[in-house]
């Protein structure tokens, strides 16, 4: 990769995860401000700000199009900052045009992360905007387009001319990170309005350590401007992370009548410190020098990963020296001394890399919001979101993977549960229907549940569909309530007659619950009729390296997740085991009846213990239901890093049969891992 190259990556990937963190700010601003039914000076400016540093770092990017929809937005909100009285009279209709505007800088940015990016059109929504700040200034579009071009030609008359050079020193944001490529990006945006154009230092771009020097005593452009030196200013005002400049010295440049003078300092706001008081930049207010300073940094995730699985080795590594068989049985106190301090060590090592890998909820709960918001104006009901737990963390990949489960939940609470108005009012329910999104820690758990005041669940209704489909495996009298609101978990299940934007395709709920089981986690459904409906989900904190209980069936050891198991014991007395007519065999604990799985019989093992007073048998809790397995022994609890099977594996679909990964034992043997969850056919 050419040097070149690297940078722009780099500062492509700064630029989606900046512009992203800012769209999410923007659009909880969006959300506030639309259920308090007002857009407080403060949020006006806030979004100003935000669009206007979206569209400086997207021109830096020679991204146009987006960098000309922000320009219309921060036009708009312009116009608002200076008169927000007129607010009221766009405020039916501005929330959902800077909402398209949002959804469009994400679905570009996606483009953008994909690799294969090609331009949106956005000329349509620039044109809403365009008219919108029309009417606000009270001025037909055609006006407003011929002030426009005043202005711009009354700007082009305010120049600071210069026979010469000009030195300009830059000074970026504190902590930004990568002055050097923001430098190289810096000229290479000042290029085209500029003849002459030097730095100090020179080719930021060919030395990471110059970052510490720009830091320090700033960045200095010497150029000779194409035109005036306003273009020159303007360019590095709408540039993105800067903080302050100023033109130095140079009796070669000189301002006209109507100019400020060209030693005098332009100094730039950010977003949390202060902003900028027009399009142009002239007027600025200096961001402020106090404050504490963040210690925060971006990691790229597959660091992260990567990081992850050399921890997961050392804890291999560390067990493997521990538990070495040539040492078995010898006394060595020096030795045990030392491995203990080193898995104190290993411990905090890798309590350290979870917690960096943690992230809370709160990010992903706010995205429901928006779902609720644009299903409520598409569908005619009225619900409000409430959020609990959002500072609730777990890893990063399996936030990311419980988000698009959550969307399609809250989509069908809105979509089958939410009933309009003015059915809810005669049904003496409040207008305004209720969704609950909340998690909590439980321990080496996380849950979630989604629940609603809506119509619930119609066992009846369920049922009729389920045999129309062929979905039923036993007769209907049979089905208990909860084994009925599980049924609309099966693929190709919906009880919508019709398809529609959002429901009865009959894929959905399936997924949902794949999706969940495939980060270990389980889903159940509670629902009374009239009164509404919750789904808990839970979900372990990590993947990576989970508390396991090792068992043995014959020379086989098998781990079960520690989370899984609820209680172990021996039966010494065969009579205690029901047998059934078709020769599976269950036990009765504490008044509830739970079946007896033999891991030799199910996972085809030749050796194993065949009487069942010889073995034990354990408890497990599988999608809030529970059964028993029985095998010979519990070797004892261990640590252990979950491997994924290798790929050639995957023809034998070993995850529908009870097997979810791998581990590596201490005398470097491989255990299998349990899954609770598909182990037993239902």
């Amino acid at each position: 990769m050419s040097t070149d190259d690297f940078v722009m990556e780099s500062l492509l990937e700064a630029f989606i995860h900046e512009t992203n963190e800012m769209l999410e700010q923007l659009d909880e601003i969006l959300l506030d401000s639309e259920r308090a039914k007002s857009i407080t000076d403060e949020n006006i400016n806030s979004i100003f700000r935000i669009t206007h540093t979206i569209k400086g770092s997207a021109a830096m990017m020679d991204f146009k199009t987006i960098s000309s929809l922000a320009h219309s937005v921060e036009d708009v909100f312009f116009i608002l900052r200076e008169n927000p009285s007129r607010l009221r009279i766009v405020f039916n209709s501005i929330f959902d045009l800077v909402f398209k505007a949002s959804d469009f800088f994400k679905r570009e940015l996606e483009k953008l992360q994909s690799g294969e990016y090609i331009e949106g059109d956005a000329s349509e929504i620039i044109s809403q905007l365009t008219s919108q700040a029309a009417i606000i200034k009270g001025k037909e579009a055609s006006e407003a387009a011929s002030s426009d071009a005043e202005n711009d030609a009354a700007d082009s008359s305010e120049v600071l001319s210069c026979d010469g050079t000009a030195t300009i020193q830059v000074f970026f944001e504190n902590d930004c990170g990568m002055e050097n490529v923001r430098a190289f990006m810096l000229l290479n945006q000042l290029s085209p309005c500029c003849d002459e154009l030097t730095s100090i230092p020179a080719n930021p771009e060919s030395n990471s350590e110059l970052a510490a020097e720009i830091i320090k005593n700033g960045f200095k452009i010497i150029c000779k401007p194409s035109h005036s030196l306003n273009e020159v200013l303007s360019t590095i005002e709408s540039a993105l992370n800067i903080k302050s400049y100023e033109v130095l010295s140079d009796e070669s440049c000189k301002p006209d009548s109507n100019t400020p003078s060209a030693s005098s300092e332009g100094k730039i706001g950010n977003s949390s410190q202060a902003e900028a008081k027009n399009d142009s930049g002239r007027n600025q207010t200096q961001a402020s020098s106090g404050g504490v300073k963040q210690s925060l940094i971006s990691v790229n995730q597959s660091k992260l990963d990567h990081l992850m699985d050399l921890v997961g080795e050392i804890v291999t590594a560390e067990s493997m020296v521990a538990r070495n068989p040539d040492i078995l049985g010898l006394r060595l106190d020096n030795f045990t001394k030392s491995v203990r301090e080193l898995r104190k060590l290993t411990d905090e090592l890798q309590d350290i890399v979870m917690s960096i890998r943690m992230v809370p909820l709160l990010g992903t709960f706010h995205k429901m919001d928006r779902i609720v918001r644009d299903m409520g104006k598409k569908l005619g009901k009225k619900a409000e979101l409430i959020t609990e737990g959002g500072d609730t963390e777990v890893d990063k990949t399996i936030n990311d993977a419980i988000v698009d489960p959550l969307m399609h939940m809250v989509r069908n609470s809105m979509d089958h549960a939410i009933e309009l108005p003015e059915k809810r009012i005669a049904m003496g329910k409040p207008e305004v229907g209720t969704i609950v999104l909340s998690a909590k820690n439980t321990g080496g758990e996380i849950l979630i549940t989604i629940s609603d005041d809506g119509a619930g669940l119609d066992t009846d209704k369920i049922l009729a569909k389920a045999k129309e489909n062929g979905m039923l495996s036993k007769p209907e009298s049979a089905y208990t309530e909860k084994e009925i609101f599980n049924l609309i978990l099966l693929p190709g299940f919906s009880t919508n007659a019709n398809v529609t934007e959002f429901s009865g395709r009959g894929v959905g709920m399936d997924v949902v619950k794949k999706n969940i089981e495939q980060v270990g986690g389980t889903i159940s459904i509670s629902s009374e009729k009239g009164k509404g409906t919750t789904f808990t989900i839970k979900i372990p904190l990590t993947l990576a390296i989970v508390d396991g209980m090792n068992i043995a069936v014959g020379e086989t050891v098998f781990t079960l997740p520690i989370t899984a198991i609820r209680q172990s014991f021996k039966i010494t007395d065969e009579s205690q085991v029901i047998h059934n007519t078709d020769g599976t065999e269950m036990i009765l604990l504490r008044g509830e009846c739970y079946p007896i799985l033999r891991l030799k019989d199910i996972l085809d093992i030749e050796s194993g213990c065949e009487n069942i007073t010889d073995g034990i048998v354990i408890q497990v809790d599988s999608n809030n239901s529970g059964y028993c397995l029985f095998a010979d022994e519990l070797i004892g609890e261990y640590q252990v890093v979950v491997k994924p099977f290798p790929i050639f594996l995957n023809k034998y679909n070993l995850k529908n049969q009870g097997l979810s990964g791998c581990s590596v034992l201490g005398d470097g043997s491989i255990s299998l891992i349990l899954d609770v969850n598909t182990l037993k056919n239902d």
